[in-house]
This record gives C-alpha cells, structure tokens and sequence, in this order.
C-alpha cells in the first residue's frame, strides 16, 4: 500500500566518526544556523553607526545560546514531561536522554535579553528587535535536522507528497511535517522580518512580529503534525504546542502596541524639548536686545 507514496531517503544521521566522537547532521544544522545568525548579526552591528558592536554581538549570541539550551530543557521537562519529572526530578538534568522545547528555549532567550539589555544599559525592545530576524535561521536549520533524524513527523495522509518514515512503527504515509515547519517557520519567517528590519525602525515591531509570525505558523504546522503520543489532542482538537502558541501571539500585539506607545511618547518629549530650547533661545535674543537698547538710551 504505501509503494506509490514517497519513501524517506536514506541518511546517515552520522556525517562521520573518529573513534567514539561522532559528528551528526542534527549538530550540524544547529552550528550552520549558529554561525550563519552571527553572520548577520555582525553585519547588522557594522552598519548600526556604532550603536552595536561585534564584541556586544558575541556576548549577546553567548547569552542567547545558554537562554536557548537551559530553558529549551527546563522548558520541555516542565511542558511536555511535568508528571515524570514529578517522579523523578533528576530528570531535569538527564540531557542526553533528549528533550528540547521551542517555547522553552524562547523564555530563555528573552530571560537572556533582559539581562544583556541592562548589563549595556540598552532598550530591551531594541534588544529584541536586533534579535529577532536571526532566530528563523536556526529555527530552519533545527527542522532540516528533525526531518534528516526521521523525527517529528506528521499525520497519516494521502496527499501525493506523503512519506513514509522508518522510524515510524506503523508504517504509513504521513506528512512531511518538518519541511512544513522549515518553510514557514524558517523561509518565510526569515523573509518577513528581514525587511521589516531593513524598511522599518518602529520599536517593538521586529519582535512582535516574530512572536505573532512564529505562534501563527506553529499553530497552522500543528494541524499536520502528529502529536506527542503521551498527550494528544486537548478536547480532540487542540495540541500543546498550539495553546503554548496562542499567548505568544497575544503577547506579540502587544509589543508592537507598546512600541508604538513608547516612540510616540519619545516623539512627543523630543518636541516639547525642541520647542523649549527654541523658546529659550528666542527669550535670550529678545533679552540681549533690550539690554543693548537700555545702554544706548542711557548714554
């Protein structure tokens, strides 16, 4: 039955080894994301008329990268396997079992601009827009590792561009699911938020962008997805990454509102400033011409 349904290509999950060391292809993706979002995030901080630096760039990818591993494992533990952790706490630190979580890791990441943001004394909503653009590369590497790992995978289907996973106990056509999440939360995501941080400064609107972006995205992949075989669908319809997605969404719109609030404000202080120092000028000119007037009268 599944003959005329697209077989998944055989790869070696292990590029190669030496001795016990192994490189694998899912690593690997997450080190080409890594490298390629450095990549970018220096280019970005050179054509920032030094408001960024390359040494702030590196600190920032370190904190990120530690927000990214902690709280993608406190994150999935808690999420996804809070009664076995209730069981056994150790568990927390069992790593190499496996076990990351997006949505985790996202918390970890805004815990780590936050801290970044007052250590350089910097806006954390600028913070997060110099950041977000550079997130859907890793994103899009990590599915490409998840699709080449044979995990992940979608629901059972018939469409012509089904796969059949070998890791997949039951043998059956399924969606492509990670290539899915690749284009979207990848491509697509990438593409939205380069130009709007090449066309636009609006404060804020970077990273609610990405937060709305991601949580719509993730919420449309979910539909194919198959879900975690330990909790299933909530109310038959809904899984745990699409309620984890809904707050993300409302907490995009409101970053962009409060950006928006924010630079008004700033717009308006600026303005009332400009107006003040003009004013105060124009009194100092008027006061020096009576002054001038005074002298002459008196002589």
């Amino acid at each position: 039955m599944t003959d005329k349904f697209l077989q998944f290509p055989v790869i070696d999950p292990i590029i190669f080894s030496i001795g016990p060391v192994s490189l694998r292809w899912y690593g690997t993706m997450y080190l080409i994301g890594f490298l390629a979002a450095m990549f970018m995030a220096n280019k970005a901080a050179d054509r920032s008329h030094g408001l960024w630096t390359r040494d702030q760039v590196s600190d920032l990818l370190f904190y990120g990268f530690l927000g990214v591993i902690l709280g993608g494992r406190v994150g999935y533990v808690l999420f996804y396997q809070f009664e076995y952790f209730l069981s056994d706490p150790l568990y927390l630190l069992e790593i190499w079992q496996g076990g990351m979580s997006f949505h985790g890791g996202l918390l970890g990441v805004i815990l780590a601009i936050y801290i970044f943001a007052r250590k350089t004394n910097k806006s954390f909503l600028a913070v997060g827009d110099f950041v977000a653009p550079l997130v859907p590369i890793g994103l899009g590497m990590g599915r490409l590792g998840n699709f080449i790992n044979a995990e992940l995978w979608g629901r059972q289907t018939d469409v012509p561009w089904a796969m059949v996973f070998p890791t997949d106990p039951l043998q059956v056509p399924r969606h492509p699911s990670q290539l899915y999440e690749f284009a979207l939360e990848g491509v697509v995501l990438f593409a939205i938020l380069y130009i709007i941080s090449r066309k636009t400064r609006s404060l804020g609107l970077a990273s609610g962008a990405f937060l709305i972006g991601y949580g719509v995205f993730r919420s449309i992949v979910e539909f194919f997805r198959e879900p975690d075989a330990h909790l299933g669908l909530y109310f038959s319809f809904i899984s745990k990454g699409q309620i984890l997605s809904i707050p993300m969404i409302l907490v995009g719109m409101l970053i962009i509102y409060l950006g928006y609030v924010s630079q008004q404000k700033s717009a308006i202080a600026q303005g009332r400033s400009a107006q003040d120092k003009k004013s105060h000028t124009a009194g100092g000119k008027s006061a020096s011409k009576s002054g001038k007037k005074t002298v002459k009268g008196n002589n």
